[in-house]
């Protein structure tokens, strides 16, 4: 049996509905316990700034945390190259999703702003329904390998048969665009204070994604 590969390529671009914060908490400390104390206290801070915007304390994910023995470099008295123990540094990662709103992520930053937690912010946009755009672009996917299929079977003069199967290695990839960065933040630049927030004009671009799929198709001669 004769054969044909094609690869199929699909690109969409998807209107992100839902806004999410990823947050990095990190300090040092000269104890074990004393860093899992800070790292507790922080978190528990950042839950009531979000609890007095309106969420639940089961809205604000925790994604990453660690505690690592940290080391310093230095160079001793005879120009050596050695290292120091300095403490215990603890990294935790958060993140907070809602429903595309200016006006609340104007208010949720001011209030981050102002809970005197040391962290770094980043603004994510992204979809509630992934699931349903991947879906989408894989039959846009599998559409355009259909389209080529034609064209190679019309100019090699074979009959197109049928399918015989569909190669896809999954990715789940985040669908997510991430246009700002927010360090340390007093946000004097970057909006507007105005009674307990920051006003945003910004309009998040959409987002492209791509995939691709192999199709084998059964081809036959031309009936004569």
């Amino acid at each position: 049996m004769r054969e044909m590969r094609v690869t199929g390529r699909g690109r969409l671009f998807v209107k992100p509905d839902r806004i999410r914060i990823m947050m990095n908490l990190s300090d040092t400390k000269k104890d074990y316990d004393r860093a899992l104390k800070a790292s507790s206290e922080m978190s528990t801070k950042l839950q009531k700034v979000f609890a007095g915007c309106g969420f639940s304390e089961e809205d604000l994910k925790t994604t990453h945390f660690s505690v690592d023995a940290s080391y310093e470099g230095y160079s001793d008295k005879n120009g050596n190259w050695k290292q120091r123990f300095v403490g215990y540094r603890f990294e935790q990662s958060l993140k907070i999703e809602f429903e595309s709103d200016n006006k609340r992520l104007g208010t949720v930053l001011y209030a981050l702003a102002n809970s005197g937690v040391k962290t770094e912010f980043r603004i994510q946009y992204t979809v509630a329904d992934p699931e349903s755009c991947r879906n989408e672009l894989l039959a846009k996917a599998v559409g355009d390998a259909a389209e080529k299929a034609s064209v190679l079977a019309s100019a090699g003069k074979v009959k197109l048969g049928e399918i015989i199967r569909i190669d896809y290695s999954f990715g789940n990839s985040d669908i997510v665009s991430e246009p700002v960065m927010l360090r340390n933040m007093k946000m004097d630049c970057a909006a507007q204070e105005a009674g307990g927030s920051y006003e945003f004009g910004m309009v998040a671009e959409d987002i492209q994604i791509n995939d691709s799929v192999t199709v084998c198709y059964e081809i036959m001669p031309l009936e004569t």
